[in-house]
């Protein structure tokens, strides 16, 4: 999952762009679902990927989120300690990346003394700048009685167990008692005032919106990051509370708060950095250095106000020349089958994927890579005996020429819109080129051109001059690898019978490499298609996006438990 040499951990360079690329933390209590991987995951690896090819020097890091209320839950209902809890699915959940071949350089954890330490240095520096307050709030005493968790809890009930312990739903807690008294407690919820800490946004409101608005003129911001990040400046910004009543998170480093533990939103976006911070101690390269290094950030919509209003406006608030995000990515929620969506919300269904599968990979870009890779690998006469052909007369040859011109373009037309992470436009783009590779075999029986993959995009220096001249990518007389199709057809009776045979079966970490998604697909998708052995050209021209996966996972469960046991392990 990592694409750098152990013991060689990168850093920016001189001349060169310097990326940092994150995707938004998944929480560690469960096994990662589809939305994981659309939301954030993927389109970050995508973006990472095509920085690569354009010689950029990428770092892109994610890791799991493992503190605040979320773990505490899971740990009572699996009857552990939030540690044990972290441990097990923070497994899972870098198997699961690991199979998708996300390309992370480094997928880390939260629970560190890394995490520990930026932390509260953070704190300690908005507490000495005076950008912090106290406050009074009024939540519920969950520590008074012992949630259990029967077996089978309903969903009115489950929902309860957690509200008890939300601290901005007043009008819920005011029914809490009928709910709760009897069902799922061994007692009745009791107010109290507690003191907490907060963040005075309100005093930051001109350093943040400085920044904001400089970012979103110099950087890429996706429109929905824009909409969502002026209704929370038009509304009005308010202090927001930067600690918890719990135990499983990073100590307040404060003589009157040390029962405390940060917030997840306070501590949650600050894993990026410590997480950078365990894969080289030279982490402020990254994160200290905004003159050379560019930060871009990938999420789901509903994560967007903690990375363009709580985030920065912790960081301005030191004072330190932090690397701040000035492009962010935010996906539309992604709504499975018959789920309910709003306008913005893209869907998700297995007859969806299976169309887009077989009319459009398989024949599109399947089908033009294939039939050019079969015409060269015929025997000689009637193709070219797998060795690449010199191509003498292409610069003259009118199709030639006009193909390799509207090439140069849609390539460049591609480079444009993944600089500026508009990912889905850059996907049309690609699957154009592919198009008007199809159109030019019909013309022209006999092809002088052999595809590569960096025909499509970009070549690794970035030299998008190159792809007008596509004859010139691969050597003559190189000798092409073995040829097999670069996908097959998704047939209706296989493709169920998988999903019926699946869908039932539990996720572990022993077993996540067997789990539904390959088994799903093993039997329908092949795993790509290489060219030769030739340093720099044998590699998969395409590696599918197996986005099946997870769907379907059963929820872990063991007895109940008691909160009095959460920490005794």
């Amino acid at each position: 999952m990592s694409s750098t040499a152990p013991g060689k951990a990168k850093v920016p360079v001189a001349g060169r762009r310097n990326v940092l690329v994150t995707s938004a933390l998944p929480y560690v209590n469960n096994v990662p679902h589809l939305g994981n991987i659309i939301g954030c995951v993927l389109s970050a690896d995508v973006f990472a990927r095509y920085c690569r090819l354009r010689g950029h020097n990428v770092l892109y890091v994610c890791g799991t989120d493992e503190y605040g209320t979320a773990t505490e839950n899971k740990a009572l209902e699996e009857g552990c300690s939030p540690l044990e809890i972290c441990d097990k699915y923070h497994a899972i959940h870098k198997e699961v990346y690991e199979w998708f071949n996300i390309s992370f350089d480094h997928f880390g954890r939260t629970s560190t003394p890394q995490q520990t330490e930026i932390c509260q240095s953070i704190f300690h520096k908005l507490l000495d700048n005076n950008w912090l307050s106290e406050n009074t709030m009024q939540q519920v005493c969950f520590t008074l009685f012992k949630p259990q968790f029967p077996r089978p809890v309903s969903c009115y009930h489950r929902f309860a167990s957690r509200a008890l312990l939300c601290l901005s739903i007043a009008a819920l807690l005011q029914i809490m008692p009928k709910v709760l008294g009897g069902q799922v407690c061994e007692g009745i919820p009791v107010v109290r005032d507690t003191d907490h800490l907060f963040l005075e946004l309100p005093l930051l409101k001109e350093k943040l919106e400085k920044y904001i608005d400089e970012a979103s003129a110099t950087g890429s911001w996706s429109q929905n990051a824009v909409r969502i990040t002026d209704a929370w400046l038009k509304e009005g910004l308010k202090p927001r509370c930067i600690t918890r009543d719990l135990k499983w998170g990073v100590p307040v480093p404060h003589e009157k708060y040390k029962d405390k533990v940060f917030y997840v939103w306070f501590d949650a976006p600050i894993g990026y950095i410590s997480i950078t911070a365990c894969y080289t101690p030279e982490w402020e390269k990254w994160w200290k250095n905004p003159e050379n290094v560019e930060l871009y950030q990938f999420m789901g919509k509903d994560n967007v106000p903690f990375h363009t209003v709580m985030f920065p406006s912790a960081l301005l608030g030191t004072g330190e020349n932090w690397t701040l995000m000035k492009n962010i990515s935010a996906t539309e929620y992604l709504n499975y089958e018959s789920g309910i969506e709003q306008a913005s919300d893209a869907a998700f269904t297995w007859g969806g994927l299976q169309i887009k599968h077989n009319n459009e990979l398989l024949k599109n870009l399947g089908n033009f890579i294939y039939r050019v890779l079969s015409f060269i690998a015929k025997p000689e006469g009637a193709g070219y005996g797998s060795i690449i052909p010199e191509a003498p007369n292409a610069d003259i040859h009118p199709l030639s020429q006009s193909l390799a011109e509207t090439i140069g373009n849609l390539i460049q037309q591609y480079i444009d819109a993944m600089d500026k992470v508009k990912l889905k436009q850059g996907l049309k783009i690609a699957m154009a080129i592919s198009s008007e590779g199809n159109a030019y075999l019909q013309v022209l029986q006999q092809l002088n051109l052999c595809p590569n993959e960096h025909i499509s995009f970009a070549d690794e220096k970035g030299e998008s001059d190159k792809a007008k001249r596509p004859w010139d990518l691969i050597p003559s007389n190189h000798r092409i690898g073995k040829i097999v199709p670069l996908f097959t057809e998704l047939e209706t009776l296989t493709f169920l019978s998988n999903l019926r045979r699946e869908k039932n079966q539990p996720f572990t970490a022993s077993s996540s490499s067997q789990n539904f998604g390959k088994r799903a697909w093993v039997d329908c998708i092949g795993t790509g298609v290489t060219i030769g052995d030739k340093p720099g050209i044998d590699l998969q021209i395409f590696d599918v996006p197996q986005v099946v996966f997870a769907c379907c996972i059963s929820v872990f469960k063991q007895g109940p438990s008691k909160v009095d046991k959460l920490y005794e392990k």
